[in-house]
């Protein structure tokens, strides 16, 4: 059996060294250590992008993708048709990469897709790097393997969803900042700030929730006197700001003529799409917060919230598996190193992970509500811990078993009781969160077996127990932590257990899964290249009565214009932006695009709120049978004409 990978002291000291400052040099990497990682790294590249051509694209981010992706300032903008009349409602960094993609590969639904599989396997590369600094080799293939098989993190792989590329910038930032803790370099802690402004497009203040913990961490342990920190801190959070709000100041500096509107907003102001739209708006009862448009925040009707927000029955499965297990290290992490220097590393990497952790954790527990995708970005923290915290209770363990420790250390004699206490810690949690569903309950029992052959192996050792039946003990009691959640993460391979393309979620929970259950064929997702008949025939009308209007029609809100936008890369004319209440256009703009032939038709819906420029369609335009662009009925939606003699 191969060896477990781990420190291995030869004596007290040295076990206080290796305890002290891990091994996470190139020159002392162990032979297992690179072909393991990149078996984790070919795990993650397949499950990530299993099913790749039939993604979760999401409705709204496709088609913004598909439009950024033929016009460079629909590309910088946002912008949701290739004309550039309104944004998205959230800045477009997170989908750059994706547009681009699409631009190089044509409008395929796994080119959208392909970015965030990339940056998922980053995000594992990445975490694994830093962590092997910070705890050493055995800590970061741990912390490699719970990320990759994290369920949120699966699902969330193979949707258009900003949260995967937060997370990997984020990251990118905590390893910087490791970085300029244990060298005292300037440049880091510069570099950690422009990841933080970099993170900013993508998700914009969330990736500020980390800026306090990188603050105090630096402040309290990183070399230099208080002085010199505190400058450093604030010349970091400087850039931080910059970086993140260049995108807010071009806009805000570019004339509302040469943009599009902003979305989200009720004055075409980037700062209240960025601080009240989504910022304020998110945590008080004021849905209109400094400028915000009302009944745009969608998790508001998510639900999700609350202090229990973590552990329920559709988040816990899709995060907290490791969540004791990532407390427990944290805790220890800090009490154990107790007395050491105030730059110890191994305690500033308990703080800097802890502290993202529980930060996260309470801002979501305040919101007003929270998609389970939210708690992809504490996926790192979580596993940084698992890897960190096991790291920590296995050299105890090892320690203990020296010959001379419990004399020379006494009472820490029972440190070595974390290993296994918090590997069954940790199985018991996981059969906690499964039971409600009993999803993977044909797991249960080989997690059980495995966790009872670990403990009872690391508990009976004794002076002539074999080095390979430790290592084989400690194997099974981390694989007994995996199995279940790792049953879960490879359930959502299966688009029945995925979740909707809107709100990606592990497992049979969530509205798309009960919606879902009883068919024998989950219905087919939407993609960039997969119109229906429906909007096939009704592209194909509005084609063949186009005769030279800017745009090929207007839409009652987002939600109308989706699927044409991602069938065809054409100007229209998003009427309210994302649910139709954004004020753009007004009546009076409508009017004036109609009367100089740059617009024609009028989609509307009954499924969106009625504003002035819906008002004057239904009273000005021609209401055009459906028989005309291949529907029965008009169901929910109504063509109109507004220029029938032209």
């Amino acid at each position: 059996m191969t060896a477990i990978p781990a420190v291995q002291p030869t004596g007290a000291r040295r076990g206080r060294r290796a305890a002290d400052r891990p091994s996470g040099r190139p020159e002392d990497a162990p032979r297992w250590e690179r072909p393991a990682l990149a078996a984790v790294l070919v795990v993650a590249t397949v499950i990530y992008s299993w099913g790749i051509g039939q993604a979760a694209i999401h409705p709204f981010y496709g088609a913004a993708i598909r439009s950024m992706a033929g016009s460079w300032s629909a590309f910088f903008f946002g912008g949701l048709d290739t004309a550039g009349s309104i944004t998205i409602d959230k800045l477009p960094g997170a989908f750059w990469p994706d547009a681009v993609s699409v631009w190089l590969f044509g409008p395929h639904t796994w080119a959208a897709a392909l970015p965030q599989v990339v940056e998922g396997v980053l995000t594992v590369w990445l975490l694994h790097r830093i962590v092997r600094v910070w705890a050493g080799p055995f800590a970061a293939l741990i912390a490699a393997v719970t990320l990759t098989l994290t369920p949120v993190t699966v699902v969330l792989t193979r949707a258009t969803i900003p949260d995967t590329a937060l997370t990997l910038l984020l990251v990118a930032a905590a390893g910087a900042l490791q970085k300029a803790v244990r060298t005292e370099r300037l440049l880091p802690l510069i570099t950690c700030g422009i990841w933080v402004g970099l993170a900013f497009q993508t998700k914009m203040l969330q990736a500020w929730l980390v800026l306090p913990v990188f603050a105090c961490v630096y402040q309290l342990v990183a070399p230099g006197t208080p002085l010199k920190r505190a400058l450093r801190v604030l010349l970091a959070g400087a850039v931080a700001l910059a970086v993140s709000c260049s995108w807010v100041l071009i806009a805000w500096a570019t004339p509302a003529g040469d943009r599009p509107y902003l979305d989200g907003t009720s004055d075409n102001n980037p700062f209240a799409l960025v601080f009240g739209y989504n910022g304020l708006s998110r945590f008080s009862s004021d849905a209109t917060a400094f400028g915000a448009v009302a009944g745009t925040a969608a998790s508001r009707t998510t639900g999700n919230t609350g202090w229990n927000m973590l552990v329920n029955h559709t988040i816990g499965p899709q995060i907290a598996w490791f969540l004791p297990l990532a407390v427990l290290a944290t805790v220890l992490g800090v009490l154990w190193r107790t007395g050491r220097p105030r730059t110890d590393p191994m305690r500033a990497g308990f703080l800097m992970w802890g502290g993202w952790l529980a930060v996260h954790a309470l801002v979501f527990s305040v919101s007003n509500g929270n998609h389970a995708y939210y708690t992809a970005v504490i996926a790192p923290a979580l596993a940084a811990l698992t890897g960190g915290g096991l790291a920590l209770f296995h050299w105890e363990y090892e320690a203990h078993h020296e010959p001379g420790r419990e004399a020379e250390h006494g009472a820490g004699g029972r440190r070595h009781m974390a290993l296994p206490a918090a590997i069954t810690l940790t199985v018991a949690w996981a059969l906690v969160l499964d039971w409600p569903t009993r999803f993977v309950s044909w797991l249960l029992p080989v997690a059980v077996m495995l966790t009872m052959c670990g403990v009872a192996g690391l508990w009976s050792r004794g002076p002539r127990t074999s080095a390979r039946m430790v290592h084989g003990a400690l194997a099974a009691g981390i694989a007994a932590t995996l199995v279940v959640p790792a049953g879960w993460a490879l359930a959502s391979l299966n688009p029945l257990y995925a979740g909707a393309a809107t709100s990606p979620t592990a497992g049979p929970v969530g509205n798309a899964y009960r919606a879902n259950a009883h068919l024998r064929h989950v219905p087919r997702r939407v993609g960039l290249d997969r119109p229906s008949a429906r909007d096939t025939a009704l592209l194909d009308y509005l084609t063949t009565h186009r005769h030279g209007e800017k745009y090929l029609l207007a839409t009652q809100a987002a939600y109308t214009a989706e699927p044409l936008l991602r069938a065809k890369s054409e100007p229209v004319l998003v009427m309210g932006g994302f649910t139709g209440s954004t004020p753009f256009p007004t009546a009076q703009q409508l009017g004036g695009l109609i009367s100089a032939h740059q617009l024609r038709y009028a989609l509307l819906t009954t499924q969106r709120p009625t504003t002035a420029a819906t008002t004057w369609v239904k009273s000005h335009c021609a209401r055009i049978r459906p028989a005309a662009y291949g529907r029965r009925t008009d169901g929910s939606f109504t063509l109109y004409d507004c220029n029938p003699n032209g």
